[in-house]
């Protein structure tokens, strides 16, 4: 099984490096290499992007139908069914975290992804599945968190 994490442990705060910009008061010595290249950030990973939206639904910070156009089939339900458990919601003013991302590339057009949410010393677990559709949008087609999954309807 290939699974690829994609966000390093993540270093305590520390201080920001010191300025070297030399047109303001206090600033360093720039070195004569030439100008300085602004390079482009590369585009987030979809994994990275969906567990920062499915957990700002799930923490409570964004309402559940902001992440409609972004899941298909049951995964809106699921979605809602925990948000509403409120099971990321923290009460001590600790807010959730992704802390690390994993993900697993089954096939073509899809991700299984895993994400550990902390908050404070409590840490979670988060698993989701993207699939890319014919409009080439990534969507998220199933959500769940540690414990149980709850039984689903036989009517579905």
């Amino acid at each position: 099984m290939n699974k690829v994490m994609t966000r390093a442990a993540q270093r305590p705060a520390q201080r920001p490096p010191s300025r070297r910009d030399q047109r303001r008061p206090g600033g360093g010595h720039r070195p004569a290499a030439g100008p300085a290249v602004l390079r482009p950030s590369p585009a987030p990973r979809p994994t990275d992007l969906f567990a920062d939206r499915l957990l700002a639904v799930l923490s409570g910070r964004r309402p559940v139908h902001w992440m409609l156009r972004h899941t298909a089939g049951h995964a809106y339900d699921d979605l809602a069914r925990l948000a509403e458990r409120g099971t990321l919601r923290t009460t001590r003013g600790t807010l959730p975290v992704v802390r690390d991302i994993g993900y697993f590339v089954p096939r073509r057009g899809a991700v299984e992804a895993f994400a550990r949410i902390g908050a404070g010393d409590q840490v979670r677990a988060m698993a989701f599945r993207l699939e890319r559709g014919p409009d080439l949008r990534w969507r998220c087609t199933a959500v769940e968190l540690g414990g149980p999954r709850p039984p689903r309807d036989q009517d579905e």
